[in-house]
């Protein structure tokens, strides 16, 4: 990996919802500063984007409803060297948050669409989320190898128009 290579975390399974970090807004881009976390020894790459899907339920007199929060972890998100860092590479990053906005939306669609019992409340809400998580994973991966990381500027770009897109077309299921 090059100089300007990146890539994202994300946890393996679904959290409970709690609050933390920084939660994804459109009029709140990230910036370096944002990365305060430290590069584990050997790590090859010039940042990493740490972020989750932070998802709970409840029924309330047998009315279902859920929250999903996509949030990026300030402590465990980290850049190498923020002052020599690109403009290129914060765009890669955000990216990865902007991916993880999508797949709320996505979660949120489906938890909206979703006949759930709220005497199964659990098993069924976590079998749904997870699913939609393992998506939001390989999604992230795909991201990473099709663009190199942040190096292949040209793919880079049709991602950034891909996930735009992607945010529009799911409007509707913005908090």
């Amino acid at each position: 990996m090059g100089p300007l290579a990146a890539t994202a975390q994300a946890p393996a399974k679904p959290a409970a919802a709690k609050p933390a970090g920084i939660a994804w807004a459109a009029n709140r881009p990230l910036t370096w500063a944002d990365f305060q976390g430290r590069p584990k020894f050997g790590e090859p790459e010039a940042a990493l984007t740490s972020a989750d899907l932070l998802s709970g339920a409840k029924c309330l007199d047998f009315v279902f409803s859920a929250t999903v929060t996509p949030t990026f972890d300030p402590s465990t998100s980290w850049v190498r060297d923020a002052k020599s860092s690109s403009p290129a590479l914060l765009r890669h990053e955000q990216l990865h948050f902007d991916l993880t906005e999508v797949y709320a939306r996505r979660l949120r669609q489906k938890l909206k669409t979703a006949n759930l019992d709220c005497q199964k409340l659990q098993p069924a809400f976590s079998r749904l989320t997870q699913v939609v998580y393992d998506q939001w994973s390989d999604e992230e991966n795909r991201y990473d190898i099709d663009t190199n990381h942040g190096l292949n500027a040209v793919k880079q770009a049709v991602w950034e128009k891909k996930v735009q897109q992607q945010l529009a077309e799911l409007a509707a299921f913005a908090s």
